[in-house]
C-alpha cells in the first residue's frame, strides 16, 4: 500500500509540534531522519475514518493535531466508543495482523502515518523507540481500565466531570502557563451531541449536567464550546 504523497517539507519530523512528547521523543537527529523518510502527513476531516476494526494492519500513525476516536462494533450493530485520542498519542497495532478497532476523526486532525512493515522494522533496529512502545502500551492499558469504569459505573455527573479533567489535561498547550490559555481554560473539540455520544450520554443530560456546573461555580460557559474551569478541586471531587 502507497502512502499518500504531501507537499511537506523534508525533514517534518524537526518541526513536529508534539515531537518532545510522541514516541519518538527519544530518538537521536539521525535517527530522525531515518523515520522521516518511511512516514508521510496526512489530514482528516471530521467523520474520516483512518483505520477500520478487523482490518489487516498495514498502517500505524501519531496524532499530530485533533482529536480522534477509537471504537468497535457490536453484534447488534451499535458502536462501542473504547475511547479518544489526542495529540502525541499512537495509533495501530505494531507487530500485530489485524487490526483491534475502528480511528475515526472527531475533529479537523493531522497524523503521521506509517506502513507498519517498515514501522516495525524501524522499531525492531532502534530498541528506545521499542521501550517508548512499551511504555505507550502500559499506560494505554490504564487508559482503557480508566474509561471503563468511567462507562460502566459512574453517574451522569461523574461521567462529565471525568471528561472536561481529561479534556483540560489533554488539550493543555505546551508551556500553558506562557499562553493566553491555560488547563483550566480551553475549546471543547467535540460538540455536545460528540460529547453525549462519548460518554453514553443523551444531549439533553450533556446540558442539564453542564448547567448545574456552572450555577454550583465549578465552571463557566463562555460559549457552548469554550469551557472555564473555577473550581477544580470540587470538579475533582465530583469526579471521583
Amino acid at each position: 500500500m502507497d502512502l499518500p504523497a504531501t507537499d511537506l517539507p523534508a525533514n517534518f519530523c524537526a518541526a513536529c509540534a508534539v515531537r518532545n512528547r510522541a514516541i519518538c521523543a527519544d530518538l537521536d537527529s539521525d535517527e530522525l531522519k531515518v523515520l522521516n523518510a518511511i512516514g508521510r502527513r496526512r489530514r482528516l476531516d471530521p467523520g474520516e475514518q483512518l483505520l477500520w476494526e478487523g482490518d489487516e494492519a498495514v498502517l500505524v500513525a501519531n496524532v499530530v493535531e485533533g482529536v480522534l476516536k477509537l471504537s468497535n462494533q457490536l453484534a447488534d450493530g451499535r458502536e462501542q466508543i473504547l475511547g479518544l485520542v489526542y495529540p502525541s498519542d499512537f495509533l495501530g497495532r505494531p507487530f500485530g495482523e489485524t487490526t483491534p478497532y475502528g480511528v475515526e476523526a472527531l475533529t479537523d486532525a493531522m497524523v503521521c502515518v506509517f506502513r507498519r512493515s517498515d514501522f516495525d522494522r524501524f522499531a525492531r533496529e532502534h530498541p528506545r523507540l521499542e521501550h517508548k512502545l512499551l511504555e505507550r502500551t502500559l499506560a494505554e492499558l490504564d487508559r482503557t481500565r480508566r474509561w471503563m469504569l468511567l462507562l460502566g459505573r459512574m453517574s451522569a455527573e461523574q461521567k462529565l466531570a471525568s471528561f472536561l479533567l481529561e479534556m483540560s489535561e489533554r488539550l493543555a498547550p505546551a508551556g500553558c502557563h506562557d499562553s493566553t490559555e491555560s488547563p483550566d481554560q480551553f475549546t471543547l473539540p467535540l460538540s455536545r451531541q460528540q460529547i453525549a455520544d462519548v460518554l453514553g450520554l443523551t444531549i439533553e443530560t450533556v446540558s442539564r449536567q453542564m448547567t448545574r456546573m456552572k450555577s454550583d461555580g465549578l465552571i463557566e460557559l463562555p460559549s457552548r464550546r469554550q469551557i472555564v474551569i473555577r473550581d477544580r478541586a470540587k470538579l475533582a471531587e465530583l469526579a471521583e
